[in-house]
């Protein structure tokens, strides 16, 4: 049995093919069982399956018995889902067997592979990942234990090194984004699409720089009203959205839509009303909330979340004596991993041999007795 990884991210794909493999946390667990439905016909070529879904990155791990069939198979499923081609998808995917993908699922854990150098939410999306695959039976032994080693490495890293230290999140980033924009953001009227933890991110940052207004609105305006409470700010429902959009000038979206919510008319009367005054607008979700078309318009500022990617990275070259030190400890670890995958691989061997010597123990004992007797 080996590791395989193969999967998408940032670096390797754009926001267009990335947003057309999103899982949910939720569906986690009835997607993995479609996978592995996927396979019935040659179970040992995915005996073990785990599912990261990220805005950044989507990975399949699982435990074969045949990497390059798996790889195949996986890519093929992979392109279903996403609607695109087998060779389409090929080009932005990346695969690792056997230490590579230990050393990627222990880079990732820790930070070193995302678009915010050192960013911990990664860490919890994994173990979200985690918790699906055993709710859907697909965690063995193989990945109960890589996945634990790689939670421990990520918390070595993240204490032993400063690599979480100034990282800029997606969140500081909109803040920074907005101030280049709009200077002093205290005259500014705010508007955050959503609820769920990056919008919260957001407006923790945001509130900060005491804007002139700050307003949530969610599909479930008593979620809206919650956080908005928290910032001494204001809430309104996802429905009113056409009427009140003229009033914003920073637009900050991220839900779990898997269409946009913001279309490019609903946009282009907003900027209309604002009588050209511009408007900033930066969407965090993948699949996208605006329509890409919205960018082409006069006045608007838009912003994906690949588009972020220069405001995050500043600092990481401050940061390289971390990331040295964090990719030593990995190393280390991927080490400690094969010597106790080399051990578990001679387990039939001892067995065989405890086998063998109770036989043995079991003879002698029977031919003393006759001896006795």
């Amino acid at each position: 049995m080996q590791l395989l990884t193969i999967g998408l991210n940032h670096t390797s794909a754009p926001i267009a093919l990335r947003e057309q493999l999103v899982f949910n946390a939720p569906e986690l667990p009835q997607t993995l069982a479609m996978l592995r439905g996927a396979f019935t016909d040659a179970p040992a070529l995915l005996s073990e399956v785990a599912l990261v879904s990220t805005c950044n990155r989507t990975e399949v791990y699982c435990a074969t018995t045949a990497a390059e069939s798996s790889g195949q198979r996986l890519t093929q499923w992979l392109a279903q889902v996403a609607h695109v081609s087998v060779d389409e998808l090929r080009s932005h995917l990346y695969r690792h067997r056997a230490d590579a993908s230990v050393r990627h699922a222990f880079r990732v854990a820790s930070g070193l592979d995302s678009m915010v150098l050192g960013e911990p939410q990664i860490l919890g999306q994994m173990k979200t990942a985690v918790r699906a695959a055993h709710d859907a039976g697909s965690m063995g032994t193989l990945l109960h234990q890589l996945f634990q080693r790689t939670f421990k490495v990520a918390k070595e890293v993240r204490t032993t090194t400063e690599i979480g230290m100034h990282s800029v999140s997606m969140a500081v980033a909109c803040v920074r984004l907005a101030q280049r924009i709009f200077g002093n953001l205290s005259q500014c009227n705010v508007l955050l699409v959503g609820a769920g933890e990056m919008i919260e991110l957001v407006a923790t940052h945001l509130a900060a720089q005491h804007p002139a207004r700050l307003v949530v609105a969610n599909r479930t305006v008593e979620r809206a009203q919650r956080l908005s409470e928290r910032f001494r700010g204001e809430s309104v429902a996802l429905k009113n959205l056409p009427e009140i959009l003229p009033d914003f000038d920073v637009v900050i979206t991220c839900t779990a839509a898997s269409l946009p919510i913001i279309g490019l008319g609903m946009v282009a009367r907003a900027v209309k009303a604002r009588k050209r005054k511009p408007i900033m607008m930066v969407d965090l979700a993948v699949p996208r909330d605006i329509e890409p078309e919205v960018a082409d318009l006069s006045d608007v500022y838009l912003y994906t979340i690949d588009a972020l990617g220069q405001i995050v990275t500043e600092g990481r070259e401050a940061r390289a004596a971390s990331v040295a030190q964090a990719e030593a400890i990995i190393d280390l670890r991927v080490c400690d991993f094969n010597t106790w995958l080399n051990a578990r691989r001679l387990l039939p061997y001892l067995h065989s041999l405890k086998n063998d010597v109770e036989n043995l123990r079991k003879t002698e004992l029977e031919l003393a007795k006759r001896h006795l007797a």
